[in-house]
């Protein structure tokens, strides 16, 4: 335990202990009427209680606005937008009943806007004109192996015709050669047209590479006499002359396995001052579990996902240009897990951390990198603690972004293991040799842990269960803050509400911390009763908001470019010792790859403060930022909005 945090321990024990003797030496028998509870709620709001520790703060919607909130990001309007889609509700699903929410925290104001997908684990993030690009959602609920009823699965489809693409609408057949057994498509799909393969020498034709569709099929009928054991050819029905010859399907084994989630196509901006959806051109891959992350020239990237028929999308990523609003796939494949934590660097490259939320073999696409995208080049960095538990971990851009320094938390094993890491993993990326390295340890293995940076280049992290989805009642109530100067923790005061899978955390313009969501699969400790979707949320003040008043920020420009100043007004001028440019968050399921806090360079004058936007735009990527200055004695400023274009 380092010094400070030695000091900090020993301050919250002491507070609590001279509470105690006082009460006992006064009023003796009175002490034990005194319930725990109250007992609690006295000593965490004693003033230096919450100057040591920050205190927590549970908010309840009125019941016609609650909703199993599991996506957010801060909108530059100062709101929250909350998405649920069907919230992870077979029930919602089956009756199109989507939910998205506005919330003013300021206000207090919440209302419903009209929501129209299931965007229940899309993608999001950020774009340059300050609307939210959201891709991907759920067409289908999984299917566990019990509950299906009919044999099915994925169907290649191969046209081996150069000349001309084969559309197969929903509802072909396909018959086994060998099996006799015919199975039943459930949508359209196109197979491309083959590809002719000529020798590289002489130039002679050698054979032609079919073009490939893939689609899910399932049996006309229910029951297990229409499995398939093996893999064979299907014959397509309804096909004549060459269509006939050169089309044709291969399928595995087709059975009453579990059937996954299936992923859509749709994609949308959400406009923050409109407060819509406003539909763009669809993705050429279906996803549900995507990560969308901004590149060098502002076009996003959209990686992994289940596709439309419950398969990882093998490797095919995909680019949105904001001008066009349309989708465009890489030159090159490279395949992820689903929610991979990829981050742009400063030098214009992709950052792997090896974070992600599962689904995909345990043994691709699972170690941590840089990815040139352009290329397709892939340096693996060494060093990674619990590699194999790094599913449902974070990861989390240390402040400030200019040292490029990453820090990997928590994390469990492949799938519904029990196993949880209690390892945080540093990266230096500047570093000759990048190579991982352990921080300070968490108190318990921990999936799920939320982690929000804050405007005094700390982060606070909080939350996460040890097991999976929080079984037997494994939630972990303890909240931390780290600190990268020191590469230590500090441990505040503990969140009231546990937080699990489907939560989040996101950074409020006031400096507070929001968190929503939580996903228990049980609601006891012996695993017996079905859990209940948290839709209560819960704001977190940290400690500095306690130590005084804090630094006035007004005036200035509302866009600032890279490389110009900008100047505002405050009283306090001659107090602020930092200035950060932090953008906005844009969180689900542990993946927040939007949030970075930038340091700006600053000078002072009277009560003028003038601050200068570094030039790097793989550093500063185009949109909106919250502009804080912080004090000697860290307290940060409201934030000031401004726009980088």
């Amino acid at each position: 335990m380092n010094d400070r945090a030695g000091r900090r321990r020993a301050r919250r024990l002491a507070i609590g202990t001279a509470v105690v003797l006082a009460l006992a030496g006064t009023n003796g028998p009175w002490l034990y009427r005194f319930s725990t509870e109250k007992y609690h709620q006295y000593q965490i709001n004693k003033p230096e209680y919450k100057a040591e520790n920050g205190h927590w703060e549970i908010i309840e919607f009125p019941e016609e606005y609650r909703q199993n909130t599991i996506h957010a990001a801060l909108l530059h309007t100062g709101k929250i937008l909350l998405v649920a889609g069907s919230g992870n509700n077979q029930d919602n699903f089956d009756a199109k009943k989507f939910d998205t929410r506005i919330w003013d925290p300021v206000k207090g104001t919440i209302k419903k806007v009209d929501t129209p997908s299931d965007l229940f684990c899309t993608g999001h993030t950020q774009l340059a004109n300050g609307n939210l690009l959201i891709a991907g959602g759920t067409k289908r609920y999984e299917k566990l192996k019990g509950d299906v009823t009919k044999a099915g699965g994925l169907m290649i489809v191969h046209n081996e015709n150069p000349d001309k693409p084969i559309t197969l609408p929903a509802g072909t057949k396909f018959t086994g050669k060998r099996n006799g057994k015919t199975f039943v498509s459930k949508d359209p799909v196109l197979v491309p047209r083959a590809k002719k393969v000529f020798d590289p020498v002489t130039g002679e034709f050698l054979h032609n590479d079919p073009g490939l569709g893939r689609i899910y099929v399932e049996a006309q009928k229910s029951g297990a006499e229409y499995e398939t054991g093996t893999q064979d050819n299907y014959r397509v029905q309804g096909l004549s002359g060459a269509d006939a010859r050169n089309t044709y399907g291969i399928a595995q084994k087709l059975a009453l396995d579990k059937k996954d989630f299936q992923g859509i196509r749709d994609a949308y901006e959400f406009d923050p001052v409109a407060e819509k959806y406003i539909k763009v051109d669809p993705m050429n891959e279906a996803r549900w579990y995507p990560t969308l992350t901004t590149l060098s020239d502002g076009k996003v990237l959209s990686v992994s996902g289940l596709d439309d028929i419950g398969q990882l999308v093998p490797g095919k990523n995909e680019v949105f240009d904001p001008k066009t609003k349309k989708w465009t796939y890489t030159e090159k494949m490279r395949q992820f897990p689903t929610y991979p934590a990829l981050f742009l660097m400063q030098n214009g490259k992709i950052f792997y951390s090896g974070s992600n939320a599962g689904y995909g073999p345990d043994d691709v696409g699972r170690e941590p990198g840089v990815w040139d995208v352009d290329t397709n080049k892939f340096t693996r960095i060494p060093g990674l603690g619990d590699a194999d538990l790094m599913e449902t971990s974070g990861t989390v851009l240390l402040p400030p972004a200019q040292d490029e320094k990453y820090m990997v938390v928590g994390g469990g094993g492949v799938g519904e293991s029990k196993e949880s890491s209690n390892k945080t993993r540093i990266v230096d990326l500047k570093a000759d040799r990048p190579e991982f390295v352990d921080g300070p340890s968490l108190e318990k293995g921990t999936r799920y842990p939320q982690t929000s940076i804050l405007p005094d280049d700390t982060v606070l992290v909080s939350g996460g269960s040890e097991d999976y989805r929080g079984r037997g009642d494994s939630d972990i109530l303890q909240a931390r803050i780290y600190h990268p100067d020191s590469n230590s923790f500090d441990q505040v005061a503990d969140p009231l509400v546990g937080r699990n899978y489907h939560s989040g955390s996101i950074l409020l313009p006031d400096g507070r911390v929001m968190f929503f969501g939580s996903d228990s699969l049980y609601a006891d400790k012996a695993n017996t009763k079905p859990g209940k979707f948290e839709q209560r949320v819960e704001i977190y003040t940290p400690p500095y908001l306690y130590r005084g008043a804090r630094p006035s920020l007004a005036g200035g420009p509302q866009t600032i470019a890279r490389g110009a100043s900008g100047t505002f007004t405050s009283a306090e001028a001659s107090s602020i010792r930092k200035v950060r440019l932090i953008r906005p968050s844009a969180s689900t399921h542990v993946t927040d790859v939007d949030q970075r806090s930038i340091e700006l360079d600053f000078g002072v004058e009277g009560d003028k403060v003038k601050v200068t936007v570094p030039k790097n735009r793989n550093l500063v990527q185009a949109g909106w930022y919250m502009l804080f200055v912080t004090d000697g004695e860290g307290v940060p400023s409201e934030a000031q909005w401004v726009r980088v274009p």
